[in-house]
């Protein structure tokens, strides 16, 4: 049995949702699914899964003044026994989707998902599994064939420096920043390049005109 906790600051949302699982559970479909609470709040999803055992957290992203959903999906994510979080809200952003994914989420769907890729995304992500809609995961492959849209301003700043044969000790003189900040960069920039040196980042980032 999937034990489920519904977070989302919006009633009407958080009853849908719990209409169309409930219908799961008393024998419409597999029957493995429970909604055992709700929370309107990130500060409320927190302090339930802190107390009571669950398998799954449906969360919303923006809950108002307070937390948000990432960062309640980052504080859920770090507790002793964390349950999934699978992210389902209206935003598709960029910032929105990487944030959740880089929080600790499983998975992250928009609310217009149908009901029968929402259950099936739902098993998915209480098993671990990645789960992405399709316009998501339409935007991250977009992003990742276009890498030179995923680097900061100051991460093209410092890539710029690299080409010009800087080291980080100079790089961080001309920027202000410590070598350990330059460094941090750095580790950044190879990993949305998909390279592993200061060499062929330059190079990746000259062949897709980052540079």
């Amino acid at each position: 049995m999937i034990r489920l906790l519904l977070a989302d600051d919006h009633a009407i949302v958080r009853a849908g949702l719990r209409a169309l699982l409930d219908t799961e559970h008393s024998g419409a479909g597999a029957g493995d699914i429970e909604v055992i609470g709700e929370a309107a709040s990130a500060e409320e999803a927190i302090a339930f899964c802190s107390r009571t055992p669950t398998d799954l957290v449906l969360m919303d992203l923006r809950f108002g003044p307070g937390m948000s959903g990432v960062d309640a999906t980052a504080a859920v994510r770090a507790l002793p026994s964390p349950p999934q979080v699978l992210v389902v809200t209206n935003y598709d952003t960029d910032a929105d989707i990487l944030s959740a994914i880089e929080a600790g989420a499983a998975g992250y769907l928009l609310k217009d998902t149908p009901p029968g890729e929402l259950l099936a995304a739902v098993r998915a992500a209480a098993r671990g599994e990645s789960v992405l809609s399709p316009a998501v995961a339409s935007k991250l492959m977009t992003r990742v064939r276009a890498p030179h849209t995923a680097l900061t301003p100051r991460e093209t700043e410092v890539l710029r420096l690299v080409a010009d044969g800087r080291s980080n000790r100079e790089i961080g003189k001309e920027l202000f920043l410590s070598e350990t900040t330059v460094k941090s960069h750095l580790v950044h920039i190879y990993g949305k390049l998909g390279v592993n040196s200061r060499t062929r980042a330059v190079a990746r980032a000259r062949d897709t005109g980052v540079l």
